[in-house]
């Protein structure tokens, strides 16, 4: 059960779509807690900011290519992640250091090469996203 008061890694993103690069960042994180909030930043139809203008996928179809991809690795909303709704965050500051740590996650190279862009564009080709 997803535990409110328990620490938990915050992913933050657009999520456009939801690929195996995200899949792996996920296990990753879920591996320092135990547990994730997905925050899941609300661009559909607007820019996320430069280079960030193709956002085609609605709230409803973001999470659900997110429930379907954790699934197949056995990760169920309300037991490991929780997903929410953000503002389209372009900046995140903070004051001093009270708690948080930023990192970055560093990846092979199959896995960073792995393009949301590259995906939206395939699936364009192929008919199945205006």
């Amino acid at each position: 059960m997803f535990d409110w008061k328990k620490p938990t890694v915050q992913m933050l993103g657009r999520w456009q779509p939801w690929h195996q690069g995200h899949q792996e960042l996920f296990k990753r994180c879920v591996a320092k807690t135990g547990q994730v909030i997905i925050q899941v930043r609300d661009v559909q139809g607007a820019s996320g900011g430069r280079g960030q203008d193709d956002n085609p996928f609605d709230w409803d179809l973001v999470c659900k290519n997110i429930e379907e991809g954790l699934a197949k690795d056995d990760f169920h909303r309300g037991n490991q992640y929780e997903i929410m709704l953000v503002p389209n965050v372009v900046n995140i500051s903070y004051g001093r250091g009270v708690g948080y740590v930023f990192e970055e996650e560093v990846f092979d190279e199959a896995i960073h090469s792995i393009s949301a862009t590259k995906i939206r564009k395939e699936l364009r080709e192929k008919g199945d996203l205006d």
